[in-house]
């Protein structure tokens, strides 16, 4: 996927109603809205507004509830579409947007991360995703998150610790140099699906 590459809205929208109904529609017009009306804005109110859509629009919920399967990665109309995702459904989602909105690839990263929760027991380790923003090469990272609304600085997350992260160009060990080519076969099935809904 390229920056700002094209998005085919009268088809998404065809794909939402045919698949989900159209409960949806208002949240997937504001979406569109969105993206066509926020392309001159700068890179760090581009990532606010879409942070804040999805944090606000799409309820946190685990796949075997919303899919039926232990681990699904959703193209960004499926996760409008249902109006709930997890981590990597709301990662990917925005993702997608700020590419629409001319966010360059290589500015962004897929981070899979172990999140340190407060469980009953105390501290805990969770399996997370997150969207990572890198302004330039040397820039401490932004990330977008679920769990927390805020956008901070990696450096200011001590309650994420990075595994691994890719985009559609690559795959990278933890948050460093990049290590291969991705093959990660839930991304490839993802990137797929979503140009055939209309992503281009």
């Amino acid at each position: 996927m390229s920056p700002g590459f094209g998005l085919d809205f009268e088809r998404l929208q065809k794909v939402l109603i045919s698949r989900f109904g159209p409960a949806q529609v208002g949240v997937f017009a504001e979406w569109q809205q969105m993206l066509v009306s926020g392309s001159t804005l700068s890179e760090s109110e581009k990532l606010r507004r879409v942070n804040r859509f999805f944090n606000r629009h799409i309820a946190f919920d685990d796949d075997q509830i919303v899919w039926g399967q232990s681990d699904y990665w959703a193209t960004p109309i499926e996760t409008i579409g249902r109006g709930r995702g997890d981590c990597e459904d709301f990662a990917v989602a925005k993702y997608f947007s700020l590419l629409k909105l001319g966010i360059p690839v290589g500015k962004l990263r897929l981070i899979y991360v172990r999140a340190q929760q407060n469980g009953r027991a105390g501290k805990v380790l969770q399996a997370h995703m997150v969207l990572a923003y890198y302004a330039n090469s040397d820039a401490d990272a932004l990330i977008l998150d679920n769990l927390n609304p805020e956008i901070l600085p990696a450096s200011r997350r001590l309650d994420l610790d990075p595994i691994f992260s890719f985009n559609s160009t690559g795959l990278w060990q933890g948050a460093g140099k990049q290590s291969s080519r991705s093959n990660l076969s839930r991304w490839q099935n993802l990137q797929a699906r979503a140009r055939a809904e209309g992503f281009q």
